[in-house]
């Protein structure tokens, strides 16, 4: 299947308020698979935001609640789900917190990724993860190179992900102002590089400490933007023909004339 049709649902987010979340998140993404959407795209921590001050009880497993409630809706409209949620896992050292990004496909939890490079704040309560690997998708030809926000600001994230084998490049974010102008070049910059589909998923509105300006983004392997949103809570969605990425690496050969010996 080369031709798919993907979406990026941009909502806010109300800190720490986890049904009030994922019941928008159920209706917006019902909403995406009902107009054919294959891929659907949340925007970083969806359920909870950053919910430092109540971590503990706003955090969960892979298996947990939240994404069995869309374990049940992804089966059921034949589709596949991309974001992330705040992850606790106990030790003897005591409870460790992740930045868990997930890509389900049909219920079905293909592969996981904890983010390896928490921003500022994020330090304080988040342990880095040290894997960076794509996920294979089973029951569609397809495989995600899955990033979580800050990373855009590492090329050798993407491009690892690109090296290893991925489709496309999912960003799930949530991108503050003032950054807009940083967030567009380096959304396309890393498509440019790469060669490569990429969807970049922000959040908008405001908590407490921040507020964002949504602007996500599908862009194709060219870096052409197909679709792009404002400020407001919105659904993106575009049909992706992957068997385009095939043609511009054909027009400009950027993996076959890397120079790996000399970097």
């Amino acid at each position: 299947m080369s031709v798919m049709r993907v979406a990026c649902i941009q909502t806010d987010i109300c800190l720490c308020h986890k049904e009030k979340n994922i019941e928008k998140a159920l209706s917006m993404v019902s909403q995406a698979a009902s107009e054919g959407a294959s891929i659907i795209v949340l925007p970083e921590v969806f359920s909870t935001g950053f919910c430092y001050e109540h971590m503990s009880d706003s955090s969960e497993g892979a298996n947990g609640p939240t994404l069995e409630l869309f374990s049940g809706l992804t089966r059921e409209m034949d589709c596949v789900l991309i974001s992330s949620i705040i992850e606790k896992e106990a030790s003897d050292e005591g409870d460790k917190y992740y930045n868990l990004g997930f890509c389900m496909e049909n219920g079905v939890i293909r592969g996981t990724y904890r983010k390896t490079h928490p921003f500022k704040r994020e330090k304080q309560y988040f342990t880095p993860g040290n894997v960076l690997a794509p996920i294979r998708l089973q029951s569609r030809d397809l495989t995600i190179g899955l990033q979580i926000c800050y990373e855009l600001r590492f090329p050798e994230v993407a491009r690892k992900l690109s090296l290893m084998g991925a489709d496309i490049l999912v960003t799930v974010a949530e991108f503050p102002k003032p950054k807009k102008q940083l967030w567009q070049t380096l959304v396309r910059a890393r498509a440019m590089e790469n060669q490569i589909p990429h969807i970049a998923c922000n959040r908008t509105g405001s908590d407490p400490g921040s507020s964002f300006f949504g602007n996500s983004m599908i862009v194709d392997a060219s870096g052409d933007v197909k679709k792009e949103a404002g400020e407001e809570e919105s659904v993106l969605i575009w049909d992706m023909d992957t068997s385009e990425t095939s043609a511009v690496r054909e027009n400009i050969s950027v993996f076959l004339d890397r120079r790996p010996d000399i970097y």
